[in-house]
């Protein structure tokens, strides 16, 4: 990563007992916030883990940001296949419905056209 590159600003973060300067265009909030997280997660670790060294903790890490990866990816994926299903459902819907459009337009309005006052329609006659 190139912190000269316009947009990119170098942050300061600390993990397991390590600090990093890093390079991010994007908030430095961000990073900030990411880098605690991966902090805490090794911490967590490193205490259900016992005597671990930093190169193990930050592996076991990786194993779990990984698995975290991929049910995300699995969940995207069907969130995927049941927009493309409704989509499919509701372009073949409308499909149907330009198919009758030619039709619907030679048959007379269901709705009236005339006034309600109109004596012609079939509405009980009120006092006139």
């Amino acid at each position: 990563m190139d912190a000269s590159d316009p947009g990119r600003q170098t942050v300061r973060v600390t993990i397991f007992n390590q600090s990093y300067a890093v390079a991010t265009s994007g908030d430095p909030k961000d990073t900030i916030l990411l880098a605690q997280e991966i902090d805490d997660l090794m911490a967590n670790i490193a205490r259900r883990g016992g005597n671990l060294d930093s190169t193990r903790t930050a592996v076991l890490a990786c194993l779990h940001l990984a698995d975290k990866l991929r049910l995300a990816e699995k969940q995207l994926s069907l969130l995927r296949d049941g927009v493309s299903a409704r989509t499919r459902s509701l372009t073949s819907l409308l499909d149907r419905f330009e198919g009758l459009e030619p039709e619907l337009a030679h048959e007379p309005s269901p709705v009236a056209t005339t006034s309600p006052t109109d004596p012609a329609l079939p509405f009980p006659a009120r006092d006139r």
